[in-house]
């Protein structure tokens, strides 16, 4: 693969993944806000474990648009390399953290 097509791929994937990035933080934010609405009603600690957990993911899904987006107005191909590498670390840790905070939520139904 060369130079441009490596870019290229690159910037497919970074596009993707920004989309992605930016509809699972909003679902983070939603779901905070509906473990808020559910917590007035039973008031679990686990529920707030679950919405802490939450509130990170979406902080983390939030630093990896940012990251994402100047990975892509950068000029630089080695700026651009590093923030991918920044970028798909944030989405996994963010990614992570919404599943465990999805076993909490099971867990609490239990």
């Amino acid at each position: 693969m060369d130079r441009s097509e490596n870019r290229t791929w690159m910037r497919e994937e970074l596009l993707q993944l920004l989309a992605v990035a930016g509809t699972l933080a909003g679902l983070s934010i939603t779901a905070v806000a509906l473990l808020h609405t559910v917590d007035r009603v039973t008031a679990t600690t686990t529920a707030t474990i679950a919405d802490d957990m939450l509130v990170l993911s979406a902080l983390f899904f939030l630093l990896c648009t940012y990251a994402i987006f100047i990975a892509l107005r950068t000029r630089q191909p080695r700026v651009a390399r590093v923030l991918e590498r920044v970028a798909d670390t944030l989405f996994l840790v963010a990614l992570t953290g919404m599943v465990a905070a999805g076993f909490v939520m099971v867990y609490t139904l239990f």
